[in-house]
């Protein structure tokens, strides 16, 4: 069982930064897709960034473009979310999941694993 690991979460004012990890021990996921997701409360789970294998492409929601950078250090088996002017509305549990099978994709049923979120708030 593939399991992923988030850290770097916590409570930070509008305009400060974080960075978000997602380790695991599973050497395979050096070759699937990594994305973030993030569910604010009573709201759905939405996509807030992709990477694939190698890093060459990555994808973002509008709202967080040239604010949020994704990356991945394969030799580590960590994606990393790095997180700039952070917003209230950024505020959410941030998640980890890899798409074992296809490729890029900003639709939560295409990934088949998970970890089991970060807490991010945003003051204002």
């Amino acid at each position: 069982q593939v399991r992923l690991v988030e850290s770097g979460g916590g409570l930070v004012q509008a305009g400060g930064s974080l960075r978000l990890s997602c380790t695991t021990s599973e050497r395979t996921v050096s070759t699937w897709y990594m994305g973030w997701f993030r569910q604010a409360p009573g709201k759905e789970r939405e996509f807030v960034s992709g990477i694939n294998w190698g890093g060459t492409f990555t994808d973002y929601r509008d709202s967080v473009k040239g604010r949020f950078t994704i990356s991945r250090d394969d030799t580590e088996n960590t994606v990393y979310l790095q997180m700039y002017g952070l917003k209230p509305e950024d505020t959410a549990v941030y998640y980890c999941a890899a798409n074992s099978i296809g490729g890029a994709s900003q639709h939560a049923r295409d990934y088949d694993y998970w970890g089991h979120g970060t807490q991010v708030t945003v003051s204002s």
